[in-house]
């Protein structure tokens, strides 16, 4: 297949709603997932179906016009479509009417991230009063409601149809819960904060989260189908990756030996699979003398210790290629946290909780942290990518694998969100 059939079917997906608005609420993650599907399967069937008409037609030419007729029927087809998708996600946006149990610190972020433009899909109806207060009853930008009033009536009378516990002790009798129920019962989803965010932003905040959460709720699915499904995955995928980008490698290691003395590829520990150890693969893209002193230094953006070819393999992530090998020796795995250094580990571990999590899987050389969140040199920056690395953990699936694949694409060849 030309690479101009491979660019041009590429472009087609970015005519469809982009994937990294996957999951932002439970109701809408059924018909979004099936649009995936039906979009990945477009994205992978259409070559086929232009080989099979050049075959079967006796003339080329014609095969040639079919195709072109073909494509441009399913631009403008495209276009329609996403239209009115968007048009129908604009009306469902307004329609997240949401009331807030509890009055403290957890209700009151809540309320600020909802007001925000990332959740702008949802309004605050109100607070119902549970937990510790810090919001004024006199504060006009708020409507608490009365703890004489019951939550179903406020329901019915709001047109409530989401509800968000933000109580950080829920135990003794501080969350109504058989009024909770009640709503339940009636169809209106109940959540805490840990599920909210989940469902809304596809991370797992570690600040509100209870180690009950991960234990009783649904996900980490690893049974041995899994398993053998991501390890085809990675294997077809990484040995299809390590033949396309052969040239690439070269011209890489010949740049690289031209501008600098030193070794070609740089091996560094790393803490893989079990928090066991092992040597990561990267093209060199610092000197040589970057940690003379052999303490571990965050890397940081406009790095002055990066080379001239580093800093270009380093934005288009030519420098991960070696990585490619690892995932064919079972080390690391096409999508997955990405691996870090021991001594990194040691300290985030001490300040991030649940840190260990992240080594349930095996690491990855993509990963939906890294195609959600920007470049990052800070223990803040680590927690906010572990967040979105315990989403990946607790939900992984051949079909977040195939979503991060192709956003990694997008953000190599377009530049979108490149971190």
């Amino acid at each position: 297949m030309h690479y101009k059939n491979l660019l041009l079917w590429v472009g087609l997906s970015h005519l469809l709603p982009r994937p990294g608005v996957y999951r932002e609420g439970a109701e809408r993650k059924t018909a979004r997932a099936k649009l995936g599907r039906a979009v990945l399967g477009c994205l992978l069937g259409a070559p086929i179906a232009y080989q099979l008409a050049v075959k079967t037609v006796v003339d080329g030419n014609q095969a040639q016009q079919l195709m072109g007729f073909a494509v441009a029927y399913l631009v403008i087809g495209l276009l329609i479509v996403r239209g009115l998708l968007m048009s129908a996600w604009r009306g469902a946006l307004v329609q997240q009417r949401v009331l807030i149990i509890g009055t403290g610190q957890e209700a009151h972020a809540v309320a600020a991230d909802l007001k925000s433009r990332r959740l702008r899909s949802h309004s605050v109806i109100g607070f119902y009063p549970a937990g510790e207060s810090v919001l004024p009853a006199e504060d006009k930008r708020f409507n608490i409601f009365s703890r004489s009033t019951s939550i179903d009536d406020i329901v019915q009378k709001h047109d409530i149809n989401q509800i968000i516990v933000a109580v950080k002790e829920q135990r003794g009798g501080n969350v109504p819960m058989d009024q909770l129920l009640t709503a339940r019962i009636q169809g209106i989803p109940v959540m805490d904060l840990a599920a909210f965010y989940e469902q809304t932003t596809g991370e797992v905040p570690v600040d509100s989260l209870k180690a009950s959460f991960l234990v009783y709720g649904r996900g980490f699915a690893q049974d041995r189908t899994r398993i053998i499904v991501k390890r085809l995955f990675d294997v077809v995928i990484s040995s299809i990756l390590l033949l396309l980008a052969s040239p690439i490698m070269l011209l890489t290691m010949l740049a690289i030996k031209l501008e600098s003395k030193g070794p070609i590829i740089y091996r560094q520990e790393r803490v893989g699979l079990g928090g066991k150890s092992f040597m990561c693969l990267k093209f060199r893209s610092m000197r040589t003398d970057a940690e003379k002193d052999g303490v571990a230094v965050w890397a940081t953006k406009n790095d002055s210790r990066v080379t001239r070819v580093g800093a270009f393999i380093r934005k288009t992530r030519i420098d991960e290629l070696p990585q490619l090998f690892s995932v064919l020796s079972g080390e690391m795995s096409m999508v997955g946290p990405r691996p870090e250094r021991p001594s990194f580990v040691a300290q985030l571990k001490e300040q991030i909780p649940f840190y260990d999590v992240r080594h349930s899987v095996k690491p990855g050389v993509t990963g939906w942290a890294q195609v959600r969140y920007a470049y990052g040199a800070s223990v803040e920056d680590a927690l906010h990518k572990h967040q979105y690395d315990l989403y990946y953990v607790k939900n992984n699936s051949l079909f977040l694998d195939l979503l991060v694949i192709f956003e990694t694409v997008s953000v190599v060849l377009f530049r979108e969100g490149a971190h």
